[in-house]
């Protein structure tokens, strides 16, 4: 059985119940970065082997793991926070496991993308998750350009090193359109931004801020739904 186990994106008390059990009852946890599982497995006196799996692991990594399948072993893969695959390792070995028609659960749990969404405040009845936008300005407004005729909500993970100038992208793209920028979420230093892009660049420059970012941008048409003039 592989098992597809989200962890906490901060706060190591949001683990579910069905999460810990998974994780004792593995085999072998298949983790991004050992030392960062380690820190979770510690937290909850789990002590079991880690392999590291990674966006560059090779394709004999992933066949050592459908190997160990084949043998009976239950593996349970982790990222470094959040639900594995999602803009974090795992696809392949996914893939190779249905391909092989091998056992595969998904477990519920913590997501950056859902969390930020409803603290955003923007509108959560349709909404679209593109991950991280190339790093390449030019490239990130040929990306944010396919996006302009969207009506949902748009999500965006972003490198605190980028976060402004993704933000003034997207203003010089979109217009001053309302957004948010969440920061640290669940963690000691969470922090939420509301307002328009101007608003939001002109406050991230001010005052960099550092940390996992979320960006929110609503959508093409959409009404006003957060406090005007004011950054929240």
């Amino acid at each position: 059985m592989l098992s597809i186990v989200p962890t906490p994106i901060g706060n190591l008390s949001d683990i579910t119940l069905r999460a810990l059990e998974a994780l004792k009852q593995a085999d072998i946890i298949v983790c991004e970065d050992t030392r960062r599982t380690q820190k979770l497995l510690q937290h909850y006196e789990i002590v079991k082997p880690l392999l590291s799996y990674h966006d560059h692991s090779s394709a004999g990594k992933t066949a050592e793991l459908i190997t160990l399948l084949k043998a009976g072993k239950n593996l349970a893969l982790v990222s470094d926070g959040g639900m594995p695959l999602v803009s974090d390792p795992g696809f392949q070995v996914v893939h190779a496991a249905l391909a092989e028609g091998l056992s595969l659960e998904v477990l519920p749990g913590p997501s950056a993308v859902t969390t930020a969404l409803v603290l955003s405040g923007l509108p959560t009845d349709s909404f679209s998750f593109f991950g991280f936008l190339s790093n390449k300005g030019a490239r990130r407004r040929h990306e944010l350009q396919a996006l302009t005729e969207r009506e949902e909500t748009l999500i965006f993970f972003e490198s605190p090193f980028r976060v402004v100038k993704a933000l003034q992208d997207m203003l010089e793209v979109f217009g001053d359109r309302e957004a948010a920028v969440a920061r640290e979420l669940t963690k000691k230093f969470e922090e939420i931004l509301r307002g328009s892009l101007s608003e939001l660049i002109q406050d991230m420059t001010q005052k960099p801020r550092k940390g996992e970012m979320v960006i929110l941008m609503s959508g093409k048409n959409r009404k006003s739904v957060l406090s005007k003039g004011k950054l929240e």
